[in-house]
């Protein structure tokens, strides 16, 4: 797998990784036509993005047969965390608590998931 500093993908290839995190393995023709569900992009596009995405490293392409397979050479959770860590760093000035306090202050959170947050929180405070 890839170090977390060069996993760098933009709003289309984290579309395209989270196509292949689903599946595992998938041709072009299998990502496009997923990502058709959502969006309208041309075959084309998508594979060119995934050559780009296999020259940057972020996915693994198998060639050995007439139709390529490809996979995900980044972990979801790494990519995750880093984009998470880079989304806090540069909009709330690295603060979680403001990310949290917005993310929850501006949406209908569940009793469910509030107790879920609390459980969370607690579990926090124990390790302190």
């Amino acid at each position: 797998m890839q170090d977390t500093k060069s996993i760098k993908p933009t709003e289309s290839e984290l579309e395209i990784l989270q196509v292949l995190w689903d599946k595992g393995n998938a041709t072009v023709r299998e990502v496009h036509e997923t990502l058709l569900t959502v969006k309208d992009v041309g075959y084309t596009t998508t594979l060119k993005l995934m050559q780009i995405m296999n020259e940057k490293g972020l996915v693994k392409r198998n060639d050995s047969s007439r139709t390529h397979i490809y996979k995900a050479a980044v972990k979801k959770e790494t990519t995750q965390q880093f984009m998470l860590s880079k989304f806090i760093s540069n909009l709330f000035g690295g603060s979680p608590s403001q990310l949290v306090l917005q993310a929850l202050g501006n949406n209908d959170v569940s009793r469910e998931e509030l107790d879920q947050i609390q459980l969370m929180l607690d579990q926090l405070k124990k390790k302190d």
